[in-house]
């Protein structure tokens, strides 16, 4: 049995300002001197940068569809090991999942399978009283649904928080009122990451500040103490891969601005299967990092910074020639992008015989896909857990899959390792045999 205080912080709906509390709590619980692991339901690689800028560790995601149910726990006590608290910033509404999974994958799912109590943030900026049905309803809805206590946002006036807190039966945490200084900018996919942000650490600074004053941190704590302890061994990277040798080739990874997107176990992976990572920027960098015997590509704004990437003319010839030359390389969906011969009228790489262009659809998926034919990463049958999430396309549009063969793994699908492990030993043992 393993003891972690822990507390799950969800919503009636998106908008309530969720994200901006969970990483206020965590910023602000740390600054208080406690060791903080953060964590988000779902997906989403945007809110686990701020929850890292917040704790000053890796922020991690709990996902049952990417990962698989019983990987749940495991990746909780992985991700919070030597932490005094976890904080969970839920998804969406606290019960909504994936589509059509009658809850599968929504906040309420990973609270259960945690055993943690819920905090609920509520927008209260539209109504007062019938606030607290709200509450009720939420608290009542599922009975393996621990709705512990309230944190009220958007408070008109002293007044109107007493109106809506007299409504509601459980305990009132704190209340916060109507403040755009603590908003974080968002645009076409959603909020802006914070290594986009130069100002991100001063903003968390404040907004850290404020939930001190307005949020009751040692009740927090007292909830988060009443967590039961957890009957699960910690997810170990070293049990789902083995070094191959005792060389240990280079693995060259994308970063910077304009790729912020990927899960940290995927690098803890790749070292746990004999692999030195060692990052580099595609929009400064003039070249792959000495000894690259895979590259890795993951996802991000190439849209955004796509005068830089296309600048970089030295790195992209480097890039082109090391595919071509049969150089191991994954690619998820900003890599995908930047492979192609150009984006929308930016010049990238041209590694893939395709072209890429904004366009004004979401794709917004949550797919289980099934390889058709070998590759570096999949084998024809295998069924992979995933996440599509963007505003392009590709054209012409590849298999299934995306672009693979033999040496290349070129998606729109967003892959979470620690639920596939193997594919994160395949591409660990084709690196191995390149280098």
């Amino acid at each position: 049995m393993v003891a972690l205080p822990r507390i799950v912080v969800a919503a009636p709906a998106t908008g309530q300002g969720k994200t901006t509390i969970a990483t206020g709590l965590m910023a602000a619980l740390t600054r208080a001197g406690h060791v903080v692991s953060g964590h988000k339901v779902g997906p989403d690689y945007i809110d686990p940068g701020y929850h890292a800028l917040a704790c000053g560790r890796p922020g991690r995601n709990l996902d049952p569809h990417l990962v698989g149910e019983e990987r749940i726990v495991p990746l909780l006590l992985h991700g919070a090991a030597g932490a005094d608290v976890a904080v969970v910033e839920g998804v969406m509404g606290l019960f909504d999942g994936k589509i059509g999974g009658r809850g599968f994958s929504s906040t309420a799912h990973v609270a259960t399978l945690t055993r943690s109590p819920v905090v609920l943030v509520v927008d209260i900026s539209r109504s007062s009283r019938s606030i607290g049905a709200v509450v009720h309803g939420m608290a009542t809805w599922d009975p393996d649904v621990q709705v512990a206590g309230v944190i009220l946002n958007q408070a008109g006036s002293p007044r109107h928080a007493r109106e809506v807190a007299d409504s509601i039966h459980l305990p009132v945490l704190g209340t916060i009122g109507r403040d755009p200084d603590l908003a974080v900018p968002s645009r076409h996919l959603g909020l802006v990451p914070a290594a986009e942000r130069d100002e991100a650490r001063h903003a968390l600074d404040t907004l850290a500040e404020r939930i001190a004053e307005l949020v009751d941190l040692d009740a927090v704590l007292a909830l988060a103490r009443s967590a039961p302890d957890l009957d699960a061994d910690p997810w170990d990277p070293a049990r789902e891969v083995a070094a191959s040798g005792t060389d240990r080739p280079v693995v060259a990874m994308a970063g910077g601005r304009a790729f912020t997107f990927r899960y940290a176990e995927t690098e803890e992976l790749l070292r746990a299967a004999g692999c030195t990572v060692v990052g580099f920027d595609p929009m400064v960098d003039p070249r792959l990092p000495d000894g690259t015997a895979g590259i890795y590509l993951g996802g991000g704004f190439p849209e955004v910074h796509a005068c830089e990437l296309t600048d970089n003319v030295v790195l992209r010839r480097e890039l082109g020639a090391a595919i071509a030359d049969g150089v191991p390389t994954v690619a998820e969906c900003a890599g995908l992008l930047y492979l192609c011969e150009a984006l929308d009228s930016s010049p990238m790489v041209g590694a893939i015989a395709a072209r890429a262009e904004m366009t004004e659809r979401l794709t917004l998926r949550y797919p289980t896909m099934t390889a058709t034919t070998d590759s570096l990463l999949t084998r024809a049958g295998e069924a992979v857990t995933g996440h599509e999430f963007h505003r392009t396309q590709v054209t012409p549009p590849g298999g299934e899959l995306g672009y693979l063969g033999p040496t290349l793994y070129a998606s729109y699908l967003h892959t979470h390792w620690a639920g596939h492990p193997q594919l994160a030993r395949r591409f660990a043992d084709a690196v191995h045999a390149r280098g």
